[in-house]
């Protein structure tokens, strides 16, 4: 057990590694064991992803999940590393501007110094508790209900004594709500509610990321995978920090799904082939931190 209560020390260490040009690599995880091979691998930090944890506790992602359960999830993988762990909050995990202080609260006590939090609207998130769906509001939150609930996870973090980096995702990009303009304009107002950096995911373009970088007044995070530009790449435009969301988890199940499917049908095994070695798992999580 180590990352149990996050100091004042381990949050600005985990802000110094956003460095534009020399990007934080987050390969991100979903539970104890895929974060501590991340920390192996030579991370120098841990964040989650949603939507692994999420599929790795039962649920679908996108504000399915319970606070307490995913919050759960986040102190676990904090407990098993002693890099910074940055906690993926999706939206924030409540309804109200209120309730993610009191989420921002229960990252603390988990253990995380950074959070994502999400502009994005899912079905029965309509005010009055009706469901919306992504044609009630439209697939984004408004600029200022975004921005308020921004400035209560801050007030939130500031008041527990703990710089927590607040990475404010817009999904304006990954859901067609907008291009660069848009972008920039839902940035702007995130900072200044207290945001410390901005994530894009979807923006991998080179043009379009050297536009945010330029655009942005803060380090902006980019999300990767198969045939998005490389980490070279990415940092010669600018950008502070790369993060791989679900992808890995996703690479990961496929070769469960792989392996069983050809036992089943073949009753072959060749789908294994490569797998980490037994004694090697078994040290890693075994050893004591």
């Amino acid at each position: 057990m180590t990352n149990q209560k996050p100091t004042h020390e381990t949050a600005l260490a985990f802000h110094a590694l956003h460095i534009p040009g020399r990007p934080l690599v987050l390969p991100n995880a979903w539970d104890t064991v895929s974060a501590r091979l991340v920390e192996e691998a030579g991370a120098a930090a841990v964040a989650t992803t949603s939507a692994g944890l999420a599929w790795d506790l039962g649920t679908a992602d996108g504000d399915r999940l319970d606070r307490d359960r995913a919050l759960g999830a986040v102190a676990r993988v904090a407990a098993a590393v002693r890099v910074p762990v940055s906690a993926d909050i999706e939206s924030g995990y409540a309804k109200d501007a209120a309730g993610v202080g009191d989420t921002i609260r229960a990252v603390l006590a988990a253990g995380a110094v950074g959070v994502n939090i999400e502009d994005a609207l899912y079905e029965g998130e309509g005010d009055d508790g009706e469901d919306v769906g992504d044609g009630g509001r439209g697939p984004l939150r408004p600029v200022a209900e975004q921005a308020e609930r921004i400035a209560a996870a801050r007030a939130a973090a500031d008041a527990a004594g703990v710089p927590l980096f607040i990475n404010a995702r817009i999904d304006t990009v990954l859901r067609g709500a907008g291009g660069v303009e848009e972008t920039l304009e839902r940035a702007a107002a995130f900072l200044a509610a207290g945001a410390d950096g901005i994530f894009v995911p979807g923006a991998v373009d080179p043009g379009t990321v050297k536009s945010l970088v330029a655009g942005v007044e803060g380090p902006l995070n980019v999300l990767v995978g198969p045939g998005a530009p490389s980490v070279a790449e990415l940092a010669a435009l600018g950008v502070a920090r790369i993060s791989t969301g679900s992808s890995i988890a996703q690479a990961a199940h496929a070769v469960v799904r792989r392996a069983a499917r050809e036992l089943l049908s073949a009753g072959t095994y060749d789908s294994l082939t490569g797998g980490l070695d037994y004694a090697e798992l078994n040290t890693l999580l075994g050893g004591a931190r």
